[in-house]
């Protein structure tokens, strides 16, 4: 596996922590800190589209 994961028009940096037994990523390239993570390969990527989702319906609410 990379350690970057792409979604949509965002890229994350994934890390996996031997002390928590977890990959852990960080969207790159938003003026926020947005962090996710997963035990597996596709809890990670289903929590970076959930951060991502996320960050982009804040991005709407914001902008009203």
């Amino acid at each position: 596996m990379d350690n970057i994961l792409k979604y949509k028009d965002f890229i994350a940096t994934v890390k996996y922590s031997e002390e928590d037994e977890a990959f852990i990523g960080r969207i790159e390239g938003i003026s926020s800190v947005v962090s996710f993570e997963g035990q597996s390969v596709e809890e990670l990527k289903s929590a970076f589209y959930e951060a991502a989702e996320s960050y982009i319906f804040e991005m709407i609410l914001i902008r009203r």
